[in-house]
């Protein structure tokens, strides 16, 4: 099976199945705090090409003014968007993107062009030649990066030197080692990460 087909039938019937709590979280989403239920921003996606990237909507609807980066307690999420966060349910909307051919289930999670620009050049093409993808074990591993940065003075910074070295070692073992045996891996390592909090 290739991985495209397994990206199409993995969103469908991701879909399909979760359609109830889709629309339960897009209306607490809503009745939570004035804005849309779904953020969007621009991502780079494959060979560099950029796309924007479904969210349920977490923070307010300002709060890209202050910064892209989620540090600590930020004070920009909302009540559900705290729940949502922590059991990564944000990122569900994602699976329309995995339909559209944007992005796959499983692959180096996409980053805005402000970062991507920090990645060496040979890292950025092995990278970019992959479909993004909605979990991977860097995910898994960093799942409380916010409160990593929290403990430096220059968040920011620290995302481009520390950080993004780590992440970047987890997407080229990806990009080298990808099977779909691994992205079956992945998966389930996401979801007993998931319920584990």
């Amino acid at each position: 099976m290739s991985k495209r087909t397994f990206d199409l039938l993995c969103s469908g019937f991701g879909l399909l199945l979760l359609s109830p709590v889709f629309l339960t979280v897009m209306i607490w989403v809503r009745l939570d705090s004035p804005g849309p239920v779904f953020f969007r921003q621009v991502r780079v996606g494959r060979h560099g090409k950029p796309f924007r990237i479904h969210k349920f909507r977490t923070m307010r609807v300002d709060a890209e003014r202050a910064g892209r980066l989620t540090v600590g307690v930020d004070k920009r999420v909302t009540r559900a968007g705290l729940f949502l966060r922590k059991y990564k349910l944000d990122e569900l909307p994602q699976l329309i993107d995995v339909l559209l051919g944007k992005m796959s289930i499983v692959g180096p999670r996409p980053e805005v062009q402000e970062f991507i620009d920090c990645y060496p050049p040979d890292v950025r093409e092995m990278v970019l030649s992959v479909r993004p993808g909605i979990t991977d074990w860097a995910s898994i591993e960093m799942v409380d990066e916010n409160q990593l940065l929290a403990g430096y003075q220059d968040p920011r910074q620290a995302y481009i030197d520390v950080v993004l070295p780590i992440k970047q070692r987890f997407y080229l073992d990806y990009v080298e080692q990808q099977s779909l045996v691994t992205d079956i891996r992945i998966i389930f390592a996401t979801v007993l990460k998931v319920l584990s909090r």
